[in-house]
């Protein structure tokens, strides 16, 4: 994986090999630049994303349904951190997959499954709210975090199970199916049936169901608030049951932020497959993706005052001290 400089001759990837793909050229302090980027980046969203992990992990406060999907997602953007932003770094860079075959069909599993989990644990962000904001009395009876663990857990296998059937089916184990890619790439060749087939799995149904849910929480969520605000002016009293509706409307909106800044992310990134064949467009687009990861810890450090918390006694060490899970954040 050493660099070349420009005087050099055409190199391969795998100079012993006749197919061989050939490998690009770049300088050294192209070299450089590049792989202390994409490592500090790999670090920072692996650093944020732990976070996370640690604070609902260890802290029984934070122990609540909602907060098992935003553990789900902070788990699914540290393996993006952990384990994508590095393969793809050295894929970008090096120009060449130096891993083998094998492991490219089980990177190409890893890959579709961290992504396509992404989407569907925003799903059951916004199923949680739905339930939480529109049928107020029946969310302690239906969603509960043994209820929401199972839901994960099905989410996952269920993906799992789609990705390797889209792998294998389009020949990734097996280099006869791909005599139109040299040695030394990573890649899929899928079929006009399997590509409407993973969109529409992938990114449209969830992104329905998202639309419509959320439509319907921001259209009740207006409602209450006016209910509340009358109640204020007119000076009568406003219940707990009233408060409590208020504040699940604001995690509402807080989560429905999350939820918008990763599409905006997103649909480029689809939108740019189908239609654009710019390969620099689409690298660039994929890493707008990958970055996200890094930005959702900060949401929840802007938007919940409990993560601020949670991080300073991470910081300070007062994790371990005795029944430090006990901490009451919310004051």
């Amino acid at each position: 994986m050493a660099y070349e400089t420009e005087h050099q001759e055409t190199q391969y990837c795998f100079p012993n090999f006749n197919s061989s793909c050939i490998k690009g050229k770049r300088s050294r302090h192209e070299y450089i630049i590049m792989y202390v980027f994409f490592s500090l980046l790999s670090a920072w969203t692996v650093f944020l994303n732990l976070l996370v992990i640690i604070s609902i992990s260890h802290f029984k406060k934070l122990h609540t349904p909602t907060n098992m999907i935003i553990l789900s997602l902070a788990v699914n953007d540290l393996l993006i951190g952990l384990i994508v932003m590095p393969i793809q770094a050295i894929r970008l860079i090096e120009t060449c997959w130096y891993f083998g075959e094998t492991f490219c069909g089980f990177y190409l599993i890893l890959i579709g499954l961290i992504f396509s989990a992404s989407l569907s644990n925003l799903v059951l962000i916004a199923v949680d709210r739905y339930v939480a904001v529109c049928h107020p009395l029946l969310y302690p009876q239906k969603i509960t975090i043994t209820n929401m663990l199972k839901s994960i857990c099905l989410n996952w296998l269920y993906y799992s199970a789609y990705n390797t059937s889209f792998v294998v089916n389009n020949g990734s184990f097996d280099s006869s199916h791909r005599t139109e890619v040299c040695y030394g790439k990573c890649s899929v060749m899928m079929s006009f049936s399997w590509i409407i087939t993973d969109l529409f799995m992938s990114f449209i149904f969830p992104c329905l169901i998202m639309i419509t849910l959320y439509s319907r929480i921001f259209y009740v969520v207006h409602q209450q608030v006016k209910v509340i605000n009358s109640l204020m002016k007119g000076g009568k009293r406003v219940t707990e049951s009233s408060v409590k509706r208020k504040s699940e409307s604001k995690a509402a909106l807080t989560l429905g932020i999350i939820v918008t800044i990763y599409l905006l992310f997103y649909i480029p990134y689809y939108i740019c497959i189908l239609f654009v064949n710019s390969s620099t467009t689409i690298t660039v687009l994929a890493w707008a993706v990958c970055a996200n990861s890094g930005v959702n810890p900060l949401i929840y450090a802007l938007y919940y005052s409990s993560f601020k918390k949670t991080v300073k006694h991470i910081f300070t060490l007062k994790i371990f001290q005795p029944a430090s899970f006990l901490l009451c954040i919310f004051k």
